[in-house]
Order: structure tokens, then C-alpha cells, then sequence
């Protein structure tokens, strides 16, 4: 054999190995894909294993080692949130009455074998949320009349949350918290409300005027009663102090009389000190004009004896 042809013979043997550990290699990383042990769950998830299609496990977060002939799905348990638009429902009284919602939620760690099997594989429930939503608030809306509705709100919030609480722990899903908003009723009524609102403003305002008023009178009548008071207090007064006076100077005159009485020359001493005056208060003159009968001063002219 020349040495040109044993150059040719090793070449392609020396290419046929290279082949041959290529394709060995494929092979081999193609196995370790398919064959793959190592897995992880997220935070905030469980990972359910299957074998053929049944449930055989759920593992927690971190790294999971499976055999090959398992599969494992991610699933969270996460809070999720399903939006409701435009809940409908209608009062007691009748009263069509539309709201919209925002529920969050989540599933139950305990229940995720039971919700994958049965209603969702990757643990969102928006659809069931969103459908026992709508049907807990026809239920509880048909309680209240539309005022009650209205003045009760916290209280119909608190009923919705614990209704749909009951509902979605079928589902295996657990209510975080709802929040209820945009609440209204029809346009006719809401103004038939605000008509309402106007007339019991007015009708406040006018009884507390009317207090105001009643307030008024009733101090005006207090005034002018504590000052009718005080007058008949000063006139009771003034009364009782004349009839004090009154009183003394009869007293007075009582003890003159019976003075009079016991000694009449204190009458005529009396006439003496007042002559005795009227002598020190005389300037020494006569009156120019003297009438008929008028007494002239100290003359004292007695009728001839």
C-alpha cells in the first residue's frame, strides 16, 4: 500500500471518530434534557408532581429532585386580583343598583392539590371569583332597601366580604380583602335622593331657626321676669319700709297724745318756744299792709277785763 493511500485510510477513520464522539455526545446531552433531575419552585409557589398525569406530590419552595418519568407544575399562591365591573343587583324595594369591585385573594397552601385537580392548574380563580362576586352581591343587596343601602354601607361591605369568604373557600381560595367602589343607583333615583338630602337640609335649618327663635322668647321672658321680680322686690320693699315709718310716727304721736294727756301745760310750752322763735327771727318791723283780723307780732292785746 503507497503511502498516499494509508494517508487517506487514517483521515477518514481519524473523521469517522470524531463522528462517532459527536453523535455520542448529542446523544448524552440530549439524555441529561430529557432526564434532567433538578428543578426549582419559585417563592410564593408550591410545585405539584405528577406521575403520568396524576398527582403524586406537591413540593415547597427551593430545589426539587424528580425522577424522570415526573413532571412538576408551577403553581402560585400568590395573592391574585379579580376586577368586577358593573356588579348589578337590585334592593328590596325594588331599587336596580350596579357596583364595581376589586377582590384579592388567594389560594389556600393547604388546597392546592384539591384546586389543580379541579379548577385551575396555575392558581388564577379570576373567572369563579368574579362570577360568585357577582351572584353574593345580588344576594346581599335584596336585603336592604336602597336607604339602608346607603347609610348602612360598611355594614353591606362587611356582609359581601363574609358571604363571598364562604363561596370561595369551596373553590379553595381565601378572600384577602375587597374593595367596593363606584356604588350608585339609577339616575332617577339618585336624584329623587338628592331632593331628599335638599328637603331635610332645609327643614333642619328651618327647626333650628325655629329653636334659635324659641331661645330667644324664652330669654326675653326669663329677662322680663327676673326684672318684674326686682320691681316687686323694691316695691315690697319701699311698702315695708313705709309701713315701718308709718308705724314709728304713729307711735310717735301715740306717746304726744298720752304725754298731752298726762300734762297740759306741755302744749302751752311748746306755743311759748315757738313765739320764742318767731321773736328772734323779727326784724323790728311792721307789715305795710295789715288785713282785717291778720295778727300783728307781740301785740298781744287782751280784751279789756
Amino acid at each position: 500500500m503507497s503511502f498516499s493511500t494509508r494517508y487517506v485510510t487514517n483521515e477518514r477513520l481519524n473523521l469517522g471518530t470524531i463522528f462517532f464522539d459527536v453523535l455520542k455526545l448529542i446523544v448524552l446531552i440530549f439524555i441529561v434534557m430529557i432526564c434532567w433531575p433538578f428543578y426549582s419552585v419559585a417563592t410564593g409557589s408550591r410545585g405539584v408532581v405528577t406521575q403520568f398525569g396524576r398527582i403524586v406530590g406537591i413540593e415547597g419552595e427551593g430545589l426539587a429532585l424528580l425522577p424522570p418519568w415526573q413532571k412538576l407544575s408551577v403553581f402560585s399562591i400568590r395573592s391574585e386580583q379579580a376586577d368586577i365591573e358593573g356588579a348589578e343587583g337590585s334592593t328590596s324595594d325594588t331599587q336596580p343598583v350596579k357596583v364595581s369591585m376589586t377582590v384579592r385573594y388567594s389560594i389556600a397552601p393547604d388546597r392546592v392539590s384539591e384546586v389543580f385537580e379541579k379548577y385551575s392548574h396555575d392558581g388564577n380563580l379570576s373567572s369563579y371569583v368574579q362570577t360568585a362576586t357577582q351572584e353574593i352581591f345580588k344576594a346581599v343587596t335584596a336585603r336592604y332597601t336602597a336607604t339602608d343601602l346607603i347609610a348602612q354601607r360598611a355594614k353591606v361591605s362587611s356582609d359581601i366580604n363574609l358571604a363571598l369568604r364562604e363561596k370561595l373557600a369551596i373553590y379553595g381560595a381565601q378572600v384577602i380583602n375587597i374593595d367596593m367602589r363606584n356604588f350608585s343607583f339609577s339616575e332617577s333615583y339618585m336624584h329623587a335622593i338628592n331632593d331628599k338630602v335638599t328637603q331635610e337640609q332645609l327643614r333642619l335649618a328651618a327647626e333650628n331657626k325655629l329653636r334659635t327663635v324659641e331661645a330667644e322668647q324664652k330669654q326675653k321672658v326669663a329677662i322680663a321676669e327676673a326684672e318684674a321680680d326686682a320691681q316687686k322686690a323694691r316695691a315690697d320693699g319701699e311698702a315695708y319700709a313705709n309701713l315701718k315709718i308709718a308705724t314709728a310716727q304713729a307711735g310717735a304721736l301715740e306717746i304726744q297724745n298720752k304725754a298731752l294727756a298726762q300734762n297740759k301745760d306741755v302744749l302751752e310750752l311748746r306755743r311759748i318756744e315757738v313765739e320764742k322763735i318767731k321773736a328772734e327771727r323779727w326784724d323790728g318791723k311792721l307789715p305795710e299792709a295789715i288785713y282785717a283780723g291778720a295778727p300783728i307780732p307781740f301785740l298781744n292785746v287782751g280784751a279789756p277785763k
